[in-house]
């Protein structure tokens, strides 16, 4: 393995597309870039396509409890055995063996050495091209013009906001930020903004590359109204359209983002209205403002992690209120702004149990505490080093009409699922999956 678990850059993945004699695919490609919502966005284009009658690959990341979550066929999960399949190709190809042999090339290069998230982008696009696809989805783990998916040329390509995240990799400030997501936009190709309060560096990198740039409020707008909402694009003029499946006010902002990319696509792909409106009720993403009800007491799941995610789960929240009191299990890794998370939330949260997560970015619950414990004023504050200790001692707490708020790092929320699960709050699915045929 790499001997740093994050090096951007596109050479090593270069090289080894090249021995894998890979070439880009002749269907449309969606890549999507942004500090949130860009998992959201996934989804309703994976949805809509897939309502659509269309075989769509997608690639996401982090996951949550499972692997084989990150590369989806259909929505159905890859398989162990079509993921280790793809995995020896790689392998061979770093070792500069024949990729259909497994006999040494002789090319006398050093093997090629790829990072954990490498592996993962590769698998997807070497399923994908051999699942024969209709259209590819991918979103895009950090920044942009240095991400492994970034080797992809895109027929669209989406920035769904910008967010203060990753500093050490993509820069200080918003606008370093958004010049590396920027990164994603291709000559000529597309280009869909998310938000309407963006960076101008996002405009002008879209100009200089003669990319026709779709701006929320200018090329395309959305309309909220009393059941429905209101689409407005360069193609599709779509009124009425059913409420999106996920929960929270930001995500109508993330369904029109959705449909400024695939109304790009007309023309190549038949997307119906019929297919829209099934595609946004039926998407499912889970730990993004998940609500699940037991005995009285509402489990909010999300993977809000930073400052503008934590600010969206407050708004949420808000919109939302509760009967009762509102808890919180929280776990945030170390290289994240875990002051500013607790500054957007001190106010919608009466009671905190600050746990531990797992990793090399990984932090305890005392560390975390004490680097939080100013923004969260004179709230009551547990540290512990166990997530389901946490939750237990949370749901101990609850009374009728209270809230359990879980949220953070996916290192906090994939084991508290499991928590839920265990305990018969959360359904036990058997995931479908994709093999790939003979």
């Amino acid at each position: 393995m790499h001997p740093h678990p994050i090096d951007l850059g596109l050479g090593r993945l270069a090289r080894v597309l090249e021995r894998l004699r890979w070439t880009q695919p002749r269907v449309p490609v969606i890549t999507i870039a942004g500090t949130n919502g860009k998992g959201s966005v996934a989804a309703y284009c994976s949805s809509i396509l897939g309502a659509a009658g269309l075989k769509a690959g997608t690639f996401t990341s982090p996951h949550l409890r499972d692997y084989r979550e990150r590369i989806r066929v259909q929505d159905r999960w890859a398989s162990e055995d079509t993921l280790t399949w793809a995995f020896d190709r790689i392998e061979r190809a770093c070792i500069g063996a024949d990729t259909a042999t497994g006999a040494s090339t002789g090319s006398g290069e050093h093997r090629i050495s790829l990072t954990f998230f490498e592996y993962n982008a590769l698998a997807a696009l070497l399923i994908f091209e051999a699942s024969r696809l209709d259209a590819w989805v991918l979103e895009i783990g950090m920044g942009g013009r240095l991400d492994a998916v970034n080797i992809v040329d895109p027929t669209v390509a989406a920035v769904v906001s910008i967010g203060l995240d990753h500093q050490e990799f993509l820069g200080s400030t918003l606008e370093d930020i958004a010049r590396e997501k920027a990164g994603i936009f291709r000559r000529g190709v597309p280009a869909v903004l998310g938000s309407r309060d963006m960076p101008g560096v996002l405009e002008r990198t879209a100009a200089s590359l003669g990319a026709p740039l779709k701006r929320l409020g200018r090329e395309y707008d959305f309309a909220v109204r009393a059941g429905s909402w209101d689409y407005r694009g360069a193609r599709w003029e779509l009124p009425e359209l059913p409420p999106p499946a996920l929960r929270g006010e930001a995500q109508y902002r993330n369904a029109a983002a959705a449909l400024a990319v695939l109304e790009e696509l007309e023309g190549t792909l038949a997307l119906s209205r019929q297919a829209i409106s099934v595609g946004l009720t039926a998407v499912r993403l889970v730990a993004r403002f998940q609500v699940i009800e037991c005995d009285g007491v509402t489990f909010i799941l999300d993977v809000a992690h930073n400052p503008a995610a934590a600010a969206v789960l407050a708004q949420n929240l808000h919109a939302m209120p509760a009967a009762g009191r509102t808890l919180a299990v929280c776990g945030i890794l170390q290289d994240k702004d875990a002051a500013g998370v607790g500054a957007a939330l001190a106010d919608c949260i009466d009671e905190w149990w600050l746990v531990s997560t797992e990793g090399a970015r990984g932090t305890s619950g005392a560390q975390l505490a004490a680097r939080i414990a100013d923004a969260l004023g004179s709230a009551r504050m547990h540290a512990l080093e166990n997530i389901a200790a946490a939750c237990d001692a949370a749901a101990a707490t609850a009374a009728r009409g209270d809230r359990i708020v879980i949220f953070g790092s996916f290192h906090t929320v994939g084991p508290a699922m499991d928590w839920l699960e265990a305990r018969g709050v959360l359904p036990r699915e058997s995931p479908r999956e994709y093999t790939l045929p003979p």
